[in-house]
């Protein structure tokens, strides 16, 4: 998740690239960026409060009454609809960079290697100490098939985008076509394994310690590898999409592109919200362990509609932009937040926390999400009227220019 994708600077006077001066920022980034770390917020909260292998399961019918709707409304407005806006952004934050650079007439490649590496590495801390629902990891690594498209043509990058998230989904296909033709022995092993996962989840997460949760925790990381293939190439399809909206000016000068917009806000977003439907009333419920095609077929069908869903959140947004500036301290220190979301939760509902864990439910898990950002913003007002950049932004800012960036305003400074 920011500065997760925070440009970089012209900065002719140096013979290197310098952190980027809050005043060089792209305000509507920012606050897209806000937007989005409340949509991944309402996503994982699930994930953060229960067993994650529980979460991301469609609608789950043991929920009644209004937890039962709470469900309904992340899985068909919430999931896959904002971790792809926040790849996106990452996508644009990259486009943002690379032309800064090539304006300074500076080298890209090098920073832009210390920077993936440096979120590689936060990444894994969170991964294996936080909570293995990471998502850095994946953009690290996909940072750098994005890096050697840089030198595609600009009006290819949409294009590029969308086969490369279709290639995701045929591969989620795939895996379902593959699993139909399994043994009815192998397919009750599934079931078995899953539920195994599950209470194992339950019993570490529910009432182990620290060190017993991060063995779980290491667990879970080296099952995640092998979904990447999936959820790789869609983030990537993500970025490239995200690199295009910068590199066109479509971000940058909104105001140049009202057809875009338009057609993204009424036309994309409603066949968005179609797809979804039909997957959802297709399998509202996705059992873990059942990766059969009809399973699958319904995923790829959500999978399918978030992306015109995202397009069109984000055209509302950007529409919004004048009303809308209040979430761009939020997306300034979205890093800071994205991982303190994970600390926050991890020690109100893990075990050697406050012990909430698999005890709260589904509408009270949402209530605590929007209460959570709401303390964000209002830290990330108070915090960046004497500071800089977040807390782990600095510390990530420091690994990619190997110097210490003054963290501190100056006097006078905006």
């Amino acid at each position: 998740m920011t500065d997760l994708h925070a440009g970089c600077p012209v900065n002719t006077a140096s013979p290197s690239l310098q952190p980027v001066a809050s005043g060089e920022r792209i305000a509507v980034l920012d606050i897209l960026r806000g937007f989005a770390l409340l949509g991944i917020l309402l996503m994982n909260i699930e994930a953060l409060s229960g067993p994650l292998d529980l979460a991301f399961t469609g609608i789950d019918a043991h929920w009644q009454g209004i937890d039962y709707w709470a469900d309904a409304f992340v899985y068909v407005f919430v999931q896959g609809k904002f971790f792809t806006l926040f790849s996106l952004l990452f996508g644009a934050g990259f486009a943002v960079m690379a032309q800064r650079a090539e304006a300074a007439g500076r080298q890209f490649t090098p920073f832009y290697l210390r920077r993936s590496a440096g979120l590689l590495l936060i990444g894994l801390c969170h991964a294996l100490l936080v909570w293995s629902g990471d998502i850095l990891v994946l953009y690290a690594l996909a940072s750098l098939p994005l890096l050697a498209c840089r030198e595609a043509p600009r009006s290819w990058l949409p294009w590029m985008g969308l086969l490369v998230y279709a290639l995701g989904v045929a591969l989620m296909l795939l895996v379902g076509a593959m699993v139909s033709m399994a043994t009815p022995q192998d397919l009750q092993k599934m079931l078995v394994d899953a539920q195994q996962g599950i209470d194992q989840q339950r019993l570490v997460y529910g009432q182990g310690d620290w060190m017993q949760a991060n063995v779980q925790r290491l667990h879970e990381f080296g099952a995640s590898l092998g979904g990447m293939f999936i959820s790789g190439p869609e983030v990537l399809g993500m970025f490239l999409l995200g690199a295009w909206f910068a590199g066109s000016g479509a971000l940058t000068a909104p105001e140049r592109f009202p057809r875009l917009y338009a057609g993204l806000r009424w036309i994309a977003l409603p066949l968005g919200l179609l797809a979804t439907l039909a997957g959802v009333l297709w399998k509202p419920y996705l059992a873990p362990g059942v990766y059969d095609l009809p399973t699958t077929a319904a995923m790829a069908l959500v999978a399918v509609g978030g992306v015109p869903m995202c397009l069109g959140y984000l055209a509302w947004i950007v529409h919004w932009r004048a009303r809308m500036g209040w979430l761009a301290p939020v997306g300034r220190i979205a890093l800071t937040h994205y991982l303190a979301q994970s600390v926050v939760c991890t020690l109100l509902f893990y075990h050697y926390g406050l012990g909430w864990f698999d005890v709260l439910p589904r509408a009270w898990q949402l209530l605590l999400a929007l209460l959570l950002f709401a303390a964000q913003v209002i830290f990330s007002h108070l915090w960046l009227r004497r500071f800089r950049f977040g807390p782990m932004e600095w510390l990530w800012r420091a690994m990619t220019y190997r110097q210490w960036p003054a963290l501190r305003r100056g006097a006078g400074q905006a």
